[in-house]
């Protein structure tokens, strides 16, 4: 049996009602399962939830909870970073637990939000005006909003780590390899092993066909192990079918790492469950 944490409905950008996601859990035989619609923003968004359904979004998640007596279903949301806008700590009182993304780096001169997990154009007229094209800058701001977040705003779950890296195609801009991008990366898996902060082992990237390996990276997840970072696996489903999408790769992947067990929201507290390549072990 598997968990996954991370999935979006039709509440956001996600292409289901949240019972479509309980029902594909259930003839899945999954243990639990956690809904994490992206939280609302004061700017325009047109993948988040809108403000006035947050309540609505909340009392759905509590019907489910009482209703699924064989499943057990938690209440989340992913939450963007952005410095004096939004964090995870605008929610946590709602929620049985965050996990906190950077979805926006900086702004544009009127003030709009630079999103830098969208279509590549839109990363490259940012890249220009915002950054006069130097990805360096970019990058390392990126890792450290992600620093200032869990700093300032701890969130449960840190959400896909490294995503910023599918704006890089082929190692357009820059190497893994290259000695400023791994001292970025570090630095941030120091400050999370110091936090024991969770960081979800993403599957999204490679079932979209947007990235050759998880978020975060293997070599990532390597350092990770050496730092005893907890994990938890999750897919960032958006539609029922990818809510184990990967699972038993990823699950091997990790055990090759050294990793043995994963963390899993059970009877209402994150417990370390053992795992295998067919799913955590009870």
């Amino acid at each position: 049996m598997w968990s996954n944490f991370h999935m979006h409905s039709n509440y956001c950008d996600g292409k289901a009602e949240m019972i479509d996601y309980v029902q594909e859990a259930k003839a899945k035989g999954m243990l639990s399962i956690g809904f994490s619609s992206h939280a609302p923003v004061n700017f325009p968004c047109l993948w988040c939830m809108k403000s006035e359904k947050f309540s609505s979004y909340l009392q759905s998640i509590d019907a489910l909870k009482a209703s699924a007596s064989d499943i057990e279903v938690y209440k989340g949301l992913e939450v963007d970073f952005i410095p004096g806008v939004i964090s995870p700590d605008n929610f946590r009182k709602d929620l049985d637990y965050t996990i906190g993304s950077i979805h926006f780096v900086d702004r544009y001169s009127d003030g709009r939000p630079w999103e830098i997990d969208g279509m590549h154009t839109l990363f490259l007229d940012g890249l220009e005006k915002i950054f006069q094209n130097d990805i360096k800058a970019v990058v390392s701001r990126y890792f450290e909003l992600t620093r200032e977040m869990i700093d300032t705003s701890c969130p449960t779950i840190v959400g896909h780590l490294d995503k910023i890296k599918i704006q890089n195609p082929a190692q357009k801009f820059f190497s893994e390899d290259e000695e400023w991008y791994q001292k970025e990366v570090k630095k941030t898996i120091d400050l999370i092993a110091e936090k024991k902060v969770i960081v979800e082992v993403n599957t999204r990237g490679i079932y979209q066909k947007k990235s050759s390996t998880t978020y975060p990276s293997p070599w990532i997840l390597e350092l990770m192990k050496a730092k005893n970072v907890p994990i938890t696996i999750s897919s960032d489903a958006h539609h029922p079918s990818d809510i184990i999408n990967q699972f038993p790769e990823t699950a091997a992947l990790l055990m090759d790492i050294g990793y043995n067990f994963v963390n899993v929201l059970h009877k209402n507290k994150w417990k370390a469950f053992s795992f295998n390549k067919h799913g955590i072990q009870r």
